[in-house]
């Protein structure tokens, strides 16, 4: 499995709330794809939400995030960390 870090555009005035719900409405059915969503982040202000999961594909993550409302703009594979 590959770690992803995904990116959401126009989110600006997300509340904290609104954040973990569309993170719970992720993990409610993320085992359908076989993916685990491991964290989220906003940043308010600027519009952006960043998600960071593993998953066996980037489509497998995308159809876990359009099934819930939310596609992501951007997904982007995190093949090293330290």
């Amino acid at each position: 499995m590959t770690k992803f870090i995904d990116v959401h555009h126009g989110m600006v005035g997300i509340t904290a709330d609104q954040l973990r719900q569309a993170h719970e409405a992720d993990l409610a059915i993320q085992g359908e794809e076989g993916v685990s969503f491991e964290r989220a982040w906003a940043d308010p202000d600027q519009g952006f939400v960043y998600c960071l999961s593993e998953a066996p594909s980037a489509e497998a993550l995308q159809r876990i995030h359009e099934r819930t409302g939310h596609p992501a703009d951007e997904v982007h594979p995190v093949p090293l960390s330290v």
